[in-house]
């Protein structure tokens, strides 16, 4: 984003943002390059994520299909150490955009995010897995509650007038936007579709 988009007020800033936000994402990139390998400018944002997430150790893999993705979501849980990282930046910028613009306006713009973006990526997921020939529900909405999620982090960092391209929910929405999923941290490896 460049310093045009932003006023000096960050209440402002975010009521110019949140629409051209949801306008970009509401494109039909969703899942439209899963299963491809990991090479060059991919392969370095999947790893400047996880960096900027605190796992500089960890390296991103290419899972090769829906199965594979399947199986790697099943795996995922609340002691996800991602999902502790991600869970305590959501909370700081949940905090910060409340103090910008109060609790019920922090909610109103968040359920309107999820309102309009996640029927088009719920049925971004379902045409992806019908491509691969599956008909799997529960993956679908696997697929689709994670960019859902990326989508919800993405808005927060502009409510918290954190729109930095370098911040961690940034970089992970940067991978939905090329059409991939990063499914989960397992061990030192992150296992991207």
């Amino acid at each position: 984003m460049s310093d045009d988009d932003w006023s000096d007020d960050p209440e402002d800033s975010a009521l110019i943002l949140i629409p051209r936000f949801v306008a970009a994402a509401s494109a039909p990139f969703w899942f439209s390059t899963v299963g491809q390998p990991l090479r060059g400018a991919l392969k370095g944002e999947a790893q400047a994520w996880l960096d900027a997430l605190g796992f500089p150790d960890a390296t991103p893999i290419a899972l090769r299909d829906w199965r594979e993705a399947g199986e790697a979501a099943e795996s995922t849980g609340i002691d996800d150490p991602a999902f502790e990282a991600e869970e305590q930046l959501r909370a700081a910028l949940t905090s910060d955009a409340v103090d910008i613009h109060g609790e019920d306006a922090v909610t109103v713009v968040l359920t309107h995010v999820a309102a309009e973006l996640g029927p088009a990526i719920g049925e971004a997921a379902l045409n992806a897995t019908r491509v691969w020939g599956l008909d799997d529900i529960e993956l679908v909405n696997a697929a689709a509650g994670a960019g859902v999620q990326a989508c919800h982090n993405a808005a927060l960092l502009l409510l918290a007038g954190r729109a930095e391209d370098d911040h961690p929910f940034a970089l992970k929405y940067r991978l939905f936007e090329r059409g991939r999923w990063p499914v989960t941290l397992i061990g030192s490896s992150l296992h991207l579709f």
